[in-house]
């Protein structure tokens, strides 16, 4: 399913715009695979999209950094306003959010620790990925 985009992208701290959200082929994440990620749902309710569990998706985000030596350089609370700030800024009443953090670009080889810790959080409106629910097939 392809992706539709929203306004904004927070990266490190700021809101950027969607097509400006990049990062550089030299990366080292994408070289290594060291990042780690949340996958996370917006819902829509009568006073806004709600998020689930935001607080225990980020507070695991940031457990999962440390798995891998990772400094994560925003704190719980930090990352919870950005979750916040950005599914905002898209105006949807529901949606799918992807926080992401991972080692950036101007260091390659195995030590990490001269490398930067990046943060993004990209969120967009997503159905059901795996198909209708049980239940929702059963009234269809």
């Amino acid at each position: 399913m392809p992706i539709t985009t929203t306004p904004k992208i927070w990266m490190n701290g700021k809101l950027v715009d969607w097509d400006k959200a990049q990062v550089h082929v030299l990366t080292h994440t994408l070289h290594y695979g060291t990042g780690v990620f949340e996958g996370i749902r917006a819902y829509e309710t009568d006073k806004g999209p709600a998020v689930f569990r935001l607080t225990e998706h980020m507070q695991r985000l940031i457990n999962s950094a440390k798995i891998l030596g990772m400094p994560m350089p925003y704190s719980l609370a930090e990352l919870v306003q950005g979750v916040k700030d950005t599914v905002a800024s898209t105006g949807l009443p529901s949606c799918y959010i992807r926080p992401i953090a991972y080692y950036g670009y101007g260091e390659m080889g195995l030590n990490t620790l001269p490398c930067s810790v990046d943060v993004a959080i990209a969120c967009w409106p997503w159905g059901a990925y795996l198909g209708m629910t049980p239940s929702k097939r059963a009234c269809a």
